[in-house]
C-alpha cells in the first residue's frame, strides 16, 4: 500500500487503483472515477486495492459496491469509516473527520449530507447517479438539432 500512497502524493492524483498486475491512477473530481468504475467496468475494482485523498460514505458506497479489497484514504468521514468496517473493509487513513466538507469549504459536502441516513450501498447508488446527472452540462437541444 505504500507504492499507492507514494504515486497518490507524488503524481497530485484523485485516487489509484491497483488491480490485475496494474497500477491506475486519476485525476476526477469528486467520485466521477469511482462511479464511472462501478457503472461501466462492474469487475475492475473487485479485490483492487485504493489509495485516495478524500473518501466520504458515497465513495464508500461506491468501493462496497465494487467489492473493494484494501483502502488508504489521506481524510475519510466517520460515517464511511463506519459504513466500510460493517461491509467487511478495515479501511487505512491519515485524518478522521466527522464529515467531508463541500469544495469551498463552507458547509458539508452536498452528497455526504444526501448519503448520511442510508444503509446500504445499493440506496446510495441511485442517489449518487441523480447528483451526477445533475451536475452534466445539459444539451442545448435547439442547437444541436440546426449543427444536424
Amino acid at each position: 500500500m505504500e507504492r499507492l500512497i507514494k504515486i497518490l502524493h507524488e503524481g497530485n492524483y484523485s485516487c489509484v487503483v491497483e488491480n490485475f498486475d496494474y497500477i491506475y491512477t486519476f485525476s476526477g473530481r469528486g467520485i466521477s472515477d469511482l462511479y464511472d468504475m462501478v457503472k461501466n467496468k462492474p469487475c475492475f475494482l473487485k479485490d483492487a486495492r485504493i489509495a485516495d485523498k478524500v473518501v466520504g460514505k458515497a465513495a464508500a458506497a461506491l468501493m462496497i459496491l465494487g467489492e473493494i479489497k484494501e483502502l488508504y484514504a489521506d481524510v475519510i468521514s466517520l460515517s464511511a469509516v463506519m459504513f466500510l468496517r460493517d461491509a467487511g473493509i478495515e479501511p487505512d487513513f491519515g485524518q478522521i473527520v466527522p464529515f467531508i466538507m463541500n469544495r469551498d469549504k463552507t458547509d458539508c459536502c452536498p452528497l455526504e449530507r444526501m448519503c448520511y441516513n442510508e444503509q446500504t450501498a445499493q440506496n446510495i447508488l441511485p442517489i449518487i447517479e441523480t447528483f451526477i446527472n445533475s451536475r452534466k452540462p445539459q444539451v442545448n437541444k435547439e442547437l444541436e438539432l440546426e449543427i444536424k
